[in-house]
């Protein structure tokens, strides 16, 4: 399948300003969507929009929120990203067959220092960002004061596990709630050892 740069690189509005002080802060819009495509190419999972954003720009600085969304959404109409649904109603990205053949063909117009800095970042950050997408934990209080804690592990495909607590404080719900995200792989395994049979 034959790609075109000018298909690629053809753009509806201006792309904003670059970060100032950013490392990459010299790339053009169409750098802006290879850098996307090698993102998801490197995090190796599907991804929320919001996970993208945060990655993107909060964590790193690569983009601003504008320059992120305005190639996100290209890349989407254009089918290079292809959408799913996990358990939890929430829309998973991923590159398209169609966006790995652009990808392998325009790569190397990413500067290598680009290119380096994501495959870094993405070795340290990878699983903080998957802990993100895939457990949840919230509470509500209850009418008789106390607080029910819903903690979930949701994977692209299936809702794999909930525990429900009912706990006496806000404080204890809310700090149940925040250990989730590193307790999650250890509470889901240990159910898993003491009701399956081996």
């Amino acid at each position: 399948q034959e790609f075109s740069l000018s298909r690629f690189s053809a753009v509806k509005m201006s792309p904003s300003a670059a970060i100032p002080n950013s490392p990459i802060a010299k790339i053009d819009h169409t750098q802006h969507k290879l850098l996307l495509l090698f993102v998801f190419d490197k995090m190796e999972m599907p991804l929320t929009d919001n996970t993208v954003y945060d990655f993107c720009t909060a964590s790193n600085s690569w983009l601003t929120y504008i320059e992120c969304k305005l190639a996100m959404d290209e890349l989407i109409e254009a089918n290079f990203l292809v959408s799913t649904e996990n358990a939890a109603k929430e829309k998973l990205y991923s590159l398209s067959p169609e966006g790995r053949i652009c990808l392998a063909h325009f790569f190397p117009k990413l500067p290598s220092s680009i290119r380096e800095d994501v495959t870094h970042q993405v070795k340290t950050q990878r699983m903080n960002f998957k802990r993100k997408q895939e457990y949840f934990a919230d509470y509500d209080k209850c009418s008789g004061g106390s607080f029910k804690v819903r903690l979930r592990i949701v994977e692209p495909e299936q809702e794999v596990v909930e525990v429900i607590l009912t706990l006496p404080t806000r404080e204890l719900a809310l700090s149940v709630c925040e250990k989730w995200s590193e307790k999650a792989p250890t509470v889901y395994q240990s159910i898993y050892d003491l009701l399956i049979d081996n």
